[in-house]
């Protein structure tokens, strides 16, 4: 089985961030996330373990469309 990685997409007009699984050549979208906190419980809740250690990983999670961290559109 493939190690999983993640899709943070960019912000969306009204706030929050749609968060991706991609494993095995399928997606899975875990739900929106409106802070680190709450993409810690989504990736938390996916199997990721510790996810609060690979919010800055690239090779782990793909932050798209704005920086890392935000999540209002700016």
């Amino acid at each position: 089985m493939a190690t999983p990685s993640w899709t943070v997409e960019a912000p969306t007009p009204s706030g929050g961030r749609l968060v991706t699984m991609h494993a095995n050549g399928r997606e899975r979208r875990l739900g929106t996330a409106h802070s680190d906190h709450d993409l810690v419980a989504l990736l938390s809740a996916a199997g990721l373990a510790a996810p609060e250690r690979v919010l800055d990983d690239p090779g782990v999670i793909e932050w798209q469309g704005a920086r890392a961290h935000v999540y209002q559109a700016g």
